[in-house]
C-alpha cells in the first residue's frame, strides 16, 4: 500500500489516508499556533480506498487535521461528519494534550465544529532510520516497569522543568539508580497520546496511566515536549548504560470508547474497518473500555506494524509489551496463536529481534491465553503473581504451587517440549495494589476514584499484619517489612525473566488503591525523598545476586538430570532437614518450608532457603568434600546453629575451601546488614 500520512518533501507535503467507505475526505490546513483553518482542500482516490493530495509550498512544522463525509448511521457503524477534525492515524507529533469535551461525542447537525477543541497534528520531516543495533535486553533480565509521569514528578534531582517527561530517564541520577537494581530494560507505560475518559474530568480526575490512546505513533507532548527526539535521546542514554527500552503499546482499544464515545481518529474514517463489530452493529467490547480494533482487518495490521517499525527505526527501543495482546490475536473475533498480526511481527526483518511481551488475557471469549502465544514471545504470568501471594499469605498446599513458579512454570511454558521459559514473573504491577500494599491491606480502598469503591479487583491476595494502614507500631512496621523483604527475595530467586515496578523497591504505597488509574497526584507521584532506604539496600544487594549467579536468571526450564560435566543436577528440592522432599512433603497442606538448591554445568550450587512459616527454623543443607556453604549476600563467617527467621528467604552458595572469597565487598555486605539482620544467610551442613 502507498505511504500513508504527511511525507513532507523539498517541495511540499503529500497527504494520503485510506478509508473503504467515505465519500469525500478534506485536508484542513492551520496557522502555526494551530487556531485558525486557513485551507480545506480535498483529496482525490488513488485506488485501494487511499485518498491523498500533494500540497505544494508546505513544509515541516505544518499543523494539519483531516475531515471526511459519507453516511452517518452510527447503528450500522457509520460516523462520518465533517464538523468533527481527525487525527491523522499515522500522525508522529500533534501540537497539544487531547482533553475531553461533550462536543467531540456530539451527534452530527448537533455540535459545533470541534476544530478548536481538537489537537492538529504537526507534520515532521524524519531523519534516516537509525542504524539497526541489537537489542540491549535478553530473556532474563530484569524489566523496571514506570509509568514516565509518576516516576519522577517528585524526585529533587531532577530539574523542575524535566520531572515527569521522557527526558528526565536520561538524568545520571536515575540511570544511577537503575543501574544499582540492575534493570535490563525499562518498561514504559503508555507514552502515546491519550485522552481522558468520559466520566473522569466531571470528577476532577485524569488518566494517569494513559491506556486510553487516540492513535498509534505520536507521543503525549505532556510526557515528551520534545517530541520524538526526546524519545530517542532518552533510549540512547539508558542504552549507554547497557538498559534497553521497551515500550507498553495499545492495540486493542482507543479512547473512541463505546457509542457513547468522541469522533476523533479512526471512528470518524471508517469504523466499521478499524473496529470489531457485532452482527447487528454494535461495537465488540473484548477490552472493557467499550470499542475493540480489529487487528484482523489488513489496514489495522499493516499500520500496527508501521508503529512498531517506526519506534525501533526512529527511536531505538528494544521492543514492545502489548496490552491486552489476544486482541491482537483474534481473527474472526477467535484467538488464534497463529493470527496474521502475530506471524507478521515475529517475522518481520526489523522486528524480528525485538523483545516481545504479551499481556495474555483480555476480557473476550477464551480471553485468557496464558501460555498460548508463541516464541519468541514472553508473556506476562499472573498465576506467578498469585501463587506467590498466596504462599506467603499463608494459604494451605502452595509448596508446590511456589516451586514450579521459582522454576520457571513448566506447567505452562513446557508444553510441546519447549526447552526455555517464556513467563515474565511478578508480584506486582502498575494494575493492583503495590507491593508494600499487598502486606499492609487486606481490603482494596479505591473511594478516591469516584465509583463507591467499585472499581479494582477485589481478590487481591493481600494481608495486613495489624490494623490496615498502621505504621507506628514497631511490631508491625517490622512484619511487613519482612514481608516485603520476602516477596522480593522470591521474585529475585525466580528462574526467567523478572518484572519489578517502579518505586516497590522502596516501599512506595497507594494507600491500598488497586486502581489507580487516575490518579495524577501523590498517590501514584513516588515519594523519593520518604522512601524505604533500608528496603531499597536490601532490593540491590538482591539484584546484585542475581547477576552473580547465572543459574537464577536462565530460562531454561529445570529437569533435575545431572550436568554432563559436573554431575550436578541443574535443581533439587528439599526439605529443612536437607532431604528430598517426598510425595508426602509435597502434598502436606501444612508445608511452608522448602529449599531450592540450583546446580549450574560449573559444577557450583545455590541454596535458596525458604521459611514460610512464622516460627525460626535451622536449615540443614548437604555438603561436599572440599567444598562449604557460606552466605551469598554477606561476608562474615556463617553461624551454622543460627535458626532462619520466620517468614524469609535466605540465599547460600558453595564454594572450595581452600579458594573461598565473599561473592561481594565489605560495602554490600555492610548495606545489607543495616537493611536487617533478619536478612541473614544461614544454615546447617550435614555430610551428604
Amino acid at each position: 500500500m502507498t505511504q500513508l500520512g504527511a511525507t513532507v518533501t523539498r517541495d511540499g507535503i503529500r497527504f494520503a489516508v485510506w478509508s473503504s467507505s467515505a465519500r469525500r475526505l478534506w485536508v484542513s490546513i492551520f496557522d502555526h499556533a494551530g487556531s485558525h483553518e486557513t485551507d480545506r482542500l480535498e483529496l482525490q482516490p488513488e485506488g485501494q480506498s487511499v485518498h491523498a493530495l500533494f500540497v505544494s509550498g508546505l513544509a515541516a512544522g505544518t499543523r494539519y487535521g483531516f475531515r471526511a463525509d459519507g453516511d452517518y448511521a452510527p447503528e450500522q457503524g457509520r460516523w462520518f461528519d465533517p464538523d468533527k477534525l481527525l487525527t491523522d492515524p499515522y500522525g508522529i507529533e500533534i501540537d497539544r494534550p487531547y482533553a475531553y469535551h461533550w462536543r467531540l461525542a456530539a451527534r452530527r447537525n448537533e455540535g459545533a465544529d470541534t476544530a478548536s477543541l481538537m489537537p492538529k497534528t504537526v507534520a515532521l520531516a524524519l531523519s534516516r532510520p537509525m542504524p539497526a543495533r541489537a537489542p540491549v535486553f535478553s530473556p532474563g533480565g530484569l524489566i523496571y516497569e514506570l509509568n514516565v509521569r509518576s516516576f519522577t514528578k517528585l524526585h529533587p534531582d531532577i530539574p523542575e522543568e524535566q520531572r515527569g517527561t521522557i527526558a528526565a530517564l536520561a538524568h545520571p541520577v536515575i540511570i544511577e539508580h537503575l543501574k544499582k537494581l540492575g534493570v535490563s530494560a525499562v518498561e514504559l507505560m503508555p507514552v502515546t497520546a491519550s485522552i481522558d475518559e468520559r466520566h473522569l474530568p466531571p470528577l476532577g480526575l485524569s488518566n494517569t496511566w494513559g491506556y486510553n490512546p487516540v492513535t498509534f505513533m505520536a507521543l503525549d507532548p505532556r510526557l515528551a515536549p520534545g517530541g520524538l527526539a526526546e524519545l530517542r535521546d532518552a533510549v540512547a542514554a539508558l542504552r549507554e548504560a547497557g538498559i534497553g527500552t521497551i515500550l507498553d503499546l495499545v492495540f486493542n482499544h482507543t479512547g473512541e470508547s463505546d457509542r457513547l464515545g468522541p469522533t476523533l481518529s479512526l471512528r470518524g474514517f471508517d469504523d466499521q474497518a478499524y473496529y470489531r463489530h457485532q452482527p447487528d452493529g454494535r461495537l465488540v467490547n473484548d477490552t472493557g473500555t467499550g470499542n475493540t480494533v480489529a487487528c484482523d482487518h489488513p489496514v489495522v495490521r499493516e499500520m500496527v506494524l508501521d508503529t512498531l517499525r517506526h519506534f525501533v527505526r526512529h527511536a531505538g527501543v528494544d521492543g514492545f509489551r502489548f496490552d491486552l495482546a489476544p486482541v491482537l490475536g483474534r481473527v474472526d473475533g477467535a484467538f488464534d496463536p497463529a493470527a496474521p498480526l502475530l506471524g507478521a511481527i515475529a517475522g518481520d526483518p526489523v522486528l524480528a529481534d525485538r523483545v516481545l511481551i504479551a499481556e495474555p488475557w483480555d476480557i473476550g471469549p477464551d480471553g485468557y491465553q496464558l501460555g498460548n502465544f508463541r516464541p519468541p514471545f514472553l508473556e506476562w504470568n499472573d498465576r506467578y503473581r498469585d501463587d506467590a501471594r498466596r504462599f506467603w499469605r499463608g494459604d494451605a498446599g502452595m509448596i508446590g504451587g511456589l516451586a514450579t513458579r521459582l522454576a520457571g512454570s513448566s506447567d505452562i511454558f513446557g508444553k510441546g517440549g519447549q526447552p526455555a521459559s517464556r513467563s515474565v514473573n511478578f508480584i506486582a504491577a502498575h494494575d493492583g495494589m503495590t507491593l508494600a500494599d499487598i502486606v499492609a491491606y487486606e481490603r482494596k480502598h479505591n473511594a478516591a476514584n469516584g465509583e463507591q469503591n467499585r472499581d479494582g479487583h477485589n481478590d487481591n491476595l493481600s494481608w495486613n499484619n495489624g490494623a490496615e494502614g498502621e505504621t507506628d507500631d514497631t511490631a508491625i512496621a517490622k512484619a511487613r517489612f519482612d514481608d516485603r523483604c520476602a516477596l522480593l527475595a522470591t521474585l529475585f530467586a525466580s528462574r526467567g525473566t523478572i518484572m519489578l515496578t517502579a518505586g516497590d523497591e522502596f516501599g512506595r504505597t497507594q494507600k491500598g488503591n488497586n486502581n489507580a488509574y487516575a490518579q495524577e497526584n501523590a498517590i501514584t507521584w513516588l515519594d523519593w525523598a520518604g522512601r524505604d532506604q533500608a528496603l531499597e539496600r536490601y532490593t540491590s544487594a538482591l539484584a546484585a545476586l542475581r547477576r552473580a549467579v547465572p543459574a537464577l536468571s536462565d530460562t531454561h526450564l529445570l529437569t533435575g538430570e545431572p550436568a554432563e560435566s559436573s554431575g550436578i543436577p541443574d535443581v533439587a528440592w528439599l526439605a529443612e532437614t536437607g532431604a528430598p522432599l517426598a510425595e508426602a512433603d509435597w502434598n502436606d497442606p501444612t508445608r511452608h518450608r522448602l529449599v531450592m538448591l540450583l546446580g549450574d554445568a560449573g559444577g557450583g550450587r545455590l541454596a535458596i532457603m525458604v521459611n514460610g512459616d512464622r516460627r525460626q527454623c535451622v536449615f540443614t543443607l548437604p555438603v561436599r568434600e572440599g567444598f562449604r556453604w557460606q552466605p551469598a549476600i554477606e561476608t562474615q563467617a556463617i553461624d551454622l546453629a543460627r535458626p532462619l527467621p520466620g517468614r524469609s528467604v535466605s540465599f547460600t552458595t558453595e564454594h572450595r575451601i581452600e579458594k573461598w572469597q565473599p561473592v561481594f565487598g565489605q560495602s554490600d555486605a555492610e548495606k545489607l546488614v543495616r537493611a536487617g539482620p533478619a536478612r541473614a544467610a544461614t544454615g546447617r551442613v550435614r555430610d551428604g
